[in-house]
């Protein structure tokens, strides 16, 4: 069966929303940094925490670099207004990154330029301030960013901040806030998964409880911005129209792949924090991370189908991003799907290292054993 052009674009952002619901999922890296300087007492169980992060963190680049070349390729027209207007943004975000990688390499080699606390201090950036602006840039998808499309093509930003303004909008900050606890219960349950640390996983499962209660307080005022917020679709024609509500009806409108998977997500991320705080069971981060994806996968197929333009043009509506015009042609998308069979191999591979890497819990004792590949 030959799929057509419009049919490809929607097969690749279905792609693309399951790529980025996985990596949603790995920001339990980034929330597991935050709890360095939260949770951990003393060297010894910063060490567990940090090696334990440590083992992960090259995966969730691996999604990372999948997600972001697979997007490049299927929506170059986002890349190109994205990152040549929202720049700042963008940077802000990619240096947070860089920040971490560097921690991660140099935190305990002898003669470090900083010190210890200093890299730690990094990590705690990139879990935070890293994660809070990657989800006001998300947010940018919903309430539009300040860009114009000129007559030569051209891509024009309508202020000086280019993308840092981004931060200033209510329903943009309140969409960072809410990756940030996310990531903080998804980190703290994976420690406590694959740690042998009791006095440490005790402090961990009330950490995850703990902060899955300011996410949930997030929600509400979300849901209330949606409802007043003004989306953009298109007819058959193209043409960019303005719809009233266009996000809380799509989140209806798609029935189990939007207000089912929420609820069930939802649900499933609750369940997770309240298995690892009121039993002894160490599998929270499982039905979490579950819960995660799905609410990942929600949101994209909110932001994207349905007719749904993705990306609004504060300046000017007409300009709106949509998979339909902001995607490669339909011989690029054709070609590239034979590439999709790449999509599960990667992940197989994701999940045989993870594996491979948690065959057991981490203890003081394997630190002592191999102290020359301790982060």
């Amino acid at each position: 069966m030959t799929l057509d052009h419009f049919q490809l674009q929607q097969f690749w952002w279905i792609i693309l929303s399951l790529v980025g619901a996985l990596f949603l999922f790995m920001t339990f890296v980034q929330g597991g940094q935050t709890l360095l300087l939260t949770t951990a007492r003393g060297e010894q169980e910063k060490d567990l925490i940090v090696n334990s992060l440590g083992r992960k963190w090259e995966l969730t680049f691996t999604l990372l670099v999948l997600f972001g070349g697979a997007f490049f390729a299927a929506f170059p027209r986002f890349y190109a207004v994205s990152f040549s207007g929202a720049y700042w943004v963008w940077m802000l975000i990619l240096i947070t990154f860089v920040l971490q990688a560097v921690s991660f390499e140099f935190r305990t080699k002898a003669g470090n330029l900083f010190g210890r606390r200093i890299y730690e201090g990094f990590l705690f950036i990139n879990g935070s301030l890293g994660i809070f602006a990657l989800g006001a840039a998300v947010g940018t998808l919903f309430t539009g960013g300040n860009f114009i499309i000129d007559d030569l093509n051209l891509i024009r930003w309508g202020n000086p901040w280019h993308g840092l303004e981004a931060l200033r909008v209510p329903f943009n900050v309140a969409f960072g806030l809410l990756l940030v606890f996310l990531a903080r219960v998804l980190g703290a349950l994976y420690l406590v998964n694959s740690l042998d640390a009791p006095k440490l996983t005790e402090r961990l499962r009330r950490a995850a409880w703990k902060n899955l209660i300011p996410l949930f307080m997030v929600i509400p005022f979300l849901l209330l911005n949606w409802q007043k917020m003004t989306g953009y679709g298109y007819g058959e024609s193209g043409d960019i129209l303005a719809i009233p509500g266009k996000h809380l009806e799509n989140l209806f409108s798609l029935g189990l792949f939007g207000i089912g998977f929420l609820i069930i997500g939802a649900a499933l991320l609750a369940g997770g924090a309240g298995l690892a705080r009121f039993t002894l069971s160490t599998k929270g981060i499982w039905r979490s991370g579950v819960g995660t994806s799905l609410i990942g996968l929600a949101t994209f197929f909110i932001l994207g189908l349905n007719q749904t333009a993705f990306y609004p043009s504060l300046l000017d509506p007409a300009n709106s991003l949509t998979i339909r015009n902001a995607s490669s042609s339909r011989y690029t998308l054709a070609t590239m799907t034979w590439v999709a069979l790449a999509v599960p191999v990667i992940l197989a591979y994701v999940a045989y290292v993870w594996r491979l890497m948690n065959s057991r819990p981490l203890s003081s004792d394997d630190m002592k054993k191999d102290p020359h590949h301790i982060y």
